[in-house]
Formats: C-alpha cells, sequence, structure tokens
C-alpha cells in the first residue's frame, strides 16, 4: 500500500515513536473528517456513503476496490453502516504507519486497538485467516505469520487472546529495534569506509600530479 503523493495525508507527520498525530495535524483531520460528513452528524454514514469512503482511499491510497471494501468491514465491524471520528483517526494513522515503514512500532504501541479489529466475530481471539486478510494493512509477512502461531498459541488452539498477540507485538518490536540497531552500524561502517575510500583516493590524485607533501618542498629548498 502506498500513499498517493500530494494527497492530504501526504502532508500529514505521525510520531515515530508513539505513533500518533500532533495536535495541529489532529486538527487538521478533523476539519478533514468534517468535509466528508456531509449530514453533519459526527459519523461518516448515509445512503451514498461507502461511495465517499471508497473515492477517499481511492484518492490518498492505491488500495483496490476490494481492499478498500475490506477496511471498511473492519471498521464498523458491527455493521452499524457508519465510521466516527476515532475510528477514521486509526485509519489514518495506520496508512502512514506503513508508508513510514512503523507497522511493528504501532502494532506495539496500539496492540490492543489493533487486536480489537482484527477479531471480527468479537470472540477475543483472533485466527490466521483475520491477519492474513488485512496483511495489506499491517505488512506482517508469511514467515512471521507462520511464527506467530508456532511461537505464541500457548493454548494450541490456533487462535491466539489478547495476552498471546501482546506478546507477539514484544517480540517483533525487539526485532524491529535489532534490525535498526544493525542497519544503523552498517551505514556507520560503509561511511568509515567512504571516508577512507576518499581519502586515499585524494593521495593517489595528488601522487599522479606530481604533488609533493609541503615538509618535502621545504627540506629540498634547504
Amino acid at each position: 500500500m502506498k500513499l498517493k503523493q500530494g494527497s492530504f495525508l501526504w502532508y500529514l507527520y505521525l510520531d515515530k515513536l508513539y505513533c500518533l498525530l500532533s495536535v495541529r495535524n489532529v486538527k487538521a483531520l478533523v476539519e478533514y473528517f468534517h468535509l466528508l460528513d456531509v449530514h453533519h452528524k459526527k459519523t461518516l454514514n448515509g445512503q451514498y456513503f461507502h461511495v465517499l469512503f471508497y473515492h477517499f482511499l481511492h484518492h490518498v491510497t492505491d488500495l483496490t476496490r476490494n481492499q478498500i471494501t475490506v477496511v471498511f468491514n473492519m471498521l464498523d465491524w458491527n455493521a452499524v453502516g457508519e465510521i466516527g471520528f476515532d475510528q477514521f483517526y486509526m485509519l489514518v494513522c495506520i496508512l502512514l504507519a506503513q508508508e513510514n515503514h512503523l507497522e511493528e512500532q504501532f502494532i506495539f504501541r496500539h496492540s490492543r486497538p489493533v487486536f480489537e479489529l482484527l477479531d471480527l466475530d468479537g470472540e477475543l481471539k483472533i485466527g490466521p485467516d483475520h491477519l492474513h486478510m488485512y496483511n495489506f494493512l499491517f505488512n506482517i509477512k508469511k514467515q512471521q505469520l507462520r511464527d506467530l502461531y508456532y511461537n505464541f498459541d500457548i493454548t494450541g488452539d490456533r487462535l491466539l487472546n489478547y495476552k498471546e498477540f501482546k506478546l507477539f507485538t514484544i517480540f517483533s518490536m525487539d526485532k524491529y529495534q535489532e534490525s535498526q540497531k544493525a542497519e544503523k552500524e552498517k551505514k556507520k561502517e560503509k561511511a568509515v569506509l567512504k571516508k577512507k575510500l576518499s581519502q586515499v583516493n585524494e593521495s593517489q590524485r595528488e601522487s599522479l600530479l606530481g604533488i609533493q607533501p609541503f615538509e618535502s618542498i621545504s627540506n629540498y629548498n634547504c
């Protein structure tokens, strides 16, 4: 999933630590929500709401029609045909987290709301089908999904309760931080190597041009 450059969401900033919007960005999002709320009922509803919701996500993302329908059903889990600002805000944060490659951070910070969204049947448990269905939003890799139910399904019923899901988010966050640390170290090593190469190249250039160090010239003149 990608946000379309130049769309409204493109200009919103998601805090990388807590995966939340700033107060200023929330105010802007509230105004945007009011523009979509054509019935002024503080919810997105009505006969043409599905069409409005589709065009909104089609305008700001590259999601397909089927994916947009899945997102709508996820947010409108009780099938009342409307979405409030809290759900809208959650959706925007999910989209921004994926755009900024912060899926693990987002799931870890907001494990309870994410679990409730994935709990389609309201049974306080989620199965692999649920995670697979919304994989385009949370970007959970196939290997992660296999590891999730192999390592964290403590009860062995092929379903995760919230405690098991929370353990998974902690494990994923640890792995994410390790990979970030390794990436920083790799970049640091590359920068040091680049600096050394640049110094070697400069020395070789001076040698080819016949430029002698200042000390050598001084000794020669003496």
